[in-house]
């Protein structure tokens, strides 16, 4: 189950897409929030745990929870700049 305790401001359903279309849409919504603000991310693309990873290390975003639920891999980003 998907932890439904932590705020977020907007979400990217990334459900049923693959790399990179997951990461792209995560990149366009993060121009549409604040710094500070969280990202929740939904994919099935299994890739997509190192993806995020990967991408947060790389553009300096913060992903502060990440799990998987029923084939479901979820994410929080936080826009840090």
């Amino acid at each position: 189950m998907m932890d439904s305790t932590l705020a977020y401001t907007k979400e990217v359903d990334a459900r049923g897409l693959n790399c990179p279309l997951p990461i792209l849409r995560t990149k366009k919504a993060l121009t549409t929030i604040n710094p500070g603000d969280v990202l929740r991310i939904l994919s099935t693309d299994p890739h997509s745990q190192q993806d995020f990873a990967a991408f947060a290390k790389q553009t300096g975003h913060s992903l502060i929870h990440a799990g998987n639920a029923e084939g479901i891999y979820f994410f929080y980003l936080q826009r840090n700049k």
